[in-house]
């Protein structure tokens, strides 16, 4: 028990300086650095100039009450799930119900007894401590996991079934560096990476910026899918931003600037969960993601999709189709045709 009070910093908030000195003797030799306040505006100050662990309030405060305090404690990001206690003489059922909905997580009859006070500390610090545990983890896989495999992650932690796959229309965008293995031979890794890193966060926030999400990052290039109402379009305005970033990139890089070419294909594909028991990837597979990143492999700092992404979004004026051909494509027995996605002349000037 004292192990888990060690080290940590609580704040006691009571009108009365013999209670506060009770606290300290009780808290004290477990190891716990003890503030005083004795009234809210003070505890409030102490609050915003220290870094708090949890609190001890009276209910009774010569200036607000513990009640409100405990909102103002509760309404500051830093002390959202840190441990507020109420130590009070007060045994009004409504009081207390009032001192709970404010987010109080426990409250302790007076007269106090050590055993108790330390007990209940312990139990909620270490509670807390869990709590900030599972949201750094949960941060941590925001980093690593697209959304939607989290949501996916979620769902199956709730009702430890997965969703079967299924057949769904998804309009899909693969970027892909231009040059990238001719330039690692030229610059040293670690601007290399630098380099690379900050290309594709760029191209991260540009498609959940327009409603997609990322899939994978396959190699120097990514994976995204956008499968809401008007896909095709969101889709094509992505490629159009992150090509103009990639420009722009390129300006302050100088010589040495990441270039990208980017191939879109809308229609069918399987989603659904891929792999065994210890390891699952929430994916998209099927024809529309192959032909999708071959069309990639025809982009020379371009942006090529096919006849459905031009037809889906034919009538929409603020996008320019060019150079129509029919390309002949690895895996496929007929030849697809094929456009250039530009700015309409007016837009570009």
């Amino acid at each position: 028990m004292d192990e888990i009070l060690n080290g940590k910093t609580v704040l006691a908030v009571d009108d009365t300086a013999v209670m506060r000195m009770l606290v300290a003797d009780i808290l004290k030799p477990a190891g716990v650095t003890l503030l005083e306040a004795a009234s809210g505006e003070q505890a409030l100050q102490r609050a915003n100039g220290n870094a708090i662990d949890a609190f001890l309030l009276d209910i009774r405060l010569p200036d607000m009450n513990g009640i409100e305090l405990c909102r103002e404690l509760r309404s500051m990001q830093q002390y959202r799930s840190a441990p507020i206690v109420f130590i009070t003489a007060i045994d009004q059922r409504e009081v207390l119900q009032w001192a709970l909905e404010a987010g109080a997580d426990d409250f302790i009859q007076k007269p106090l007894h050590a055993m108790v006070l330390r007990r209940r500390l312990a139990n909620l610090l270490q509670k807390a401590a869990s709590i900030r545990q599972a949201e750094l983890m949960s941060l941590s896989l925001q980093r690593y996991v697209s959304p939607r495999t989290g949501e996916i992650a979620k769902a199956y932690a709730a009702t430890g079934s997965l969703p079967a796959p299924h057949r769904q229309e998804v309009c899909v965008l693969f970027s892909d560096a231009r040059g990238f293995t001719e330039m690692s031979q030229e610059l040293e890794p670690e601007p290399l990476f630098e380099m690379l890193s900050e290309q594709i966060a760029a191209q991260v926030d540009l498609v959940y910026r327009h409603g997609g999400f990322i899939d994978k990052f396959s190699g120097d290039g990514i994976m995204a899918v956008f499968d809401a109402q008007g896909m095709a379009r969101e889709c094509c305005r992505c490629a159009l931003a992150i090509l103009e970033r990639s420009r722009e990139l390129a300006e302050r890089k100088g010589p040495h600037a990441i270039q990208l070419g980017i191939g879109i294909h809308q229609g069918y594909a399987m989603v659904g969960n891929l792999g065994s028991s210890e390891h699952l990837d929430y994916t998209i597979i099927g024809k529309t993601v192959n032909l999708a990143a071959r069309l990639c492999g025809l982009a020379n700092q371009s942006i090529v999709v096919s006849r459905a992404v031009r037809d889906a979004v034919a009538n929409a004026p603020e996008f320019a189709f060019q150079s129509e051909r029919p390309a002949t494509i690895r895996g496929f027995r007929d030849p697809v045709t094929v456009y250039e996605l530009q700015r309409p002349a007016s837009a570009a000037a």
